[in-house]
């Protein structure tokens, strides 16, 4: 068995289009794409979806949807999910230009909470209570 017979075609499409070393991660989540189990373009787009977009798991504490393996920071999770939509375009022979033409179809995360304002604290004034004599 050669090389280029270890992956399927799609697979060795990722591999070629994420080769460096530093693509690795995203030549893994066009993997994915490549292995989802969607039965047409839109399904495996929903795939990806769920992959590289995770929410929350706890409810009101936005830090929980690291818990569930996301990329993590929002930039990550959209290379993941441009990646994950190559692969699944090498795996329904869409067309380049609109497997490019895809955008996340999330809804923008809201801002962060904004932080409690305290009050400034007025330094206190020393007084002597003990008398300044020494032992």
């Amino acid at each position: 068995m050669i090389p280029q017979q270890w992956s399927s075609p799609c697979g060795s499409q990722c591999t070629q289009k994420y080769a460096a070393l530093t693509q690795i991660p995203w030549r893994v989540f066009c993997k994915k794409g490549c292995d989802s189990d969607g039965e047409s373009w839109q399904e495996c787009l929903d795939e990806c979806t769920e992959i590289c977009y995770k929410d929350p798991v706890l409810k009101d504490r936005q830090w929980s949807a690291y818990i569930d393996r996301s990329p993590g920071a929002d930039s990550y999770s959209e290379e993941c999910f441009f990646a994950c939509v190559s692969g699944c375009g090498y795996k329904f022979d869409v067309q380049p230009e609109e497997v490019d033409k895809v955008r996340p179809n999330r809804p923008p995360k809201p801002p962060p909470a904004p932080k409690p304002v305290s009050p400034p604290v007025e330094p206190k004034q020393r007084t002597e209570d003990l008398p300044s004599t020494s032992a």
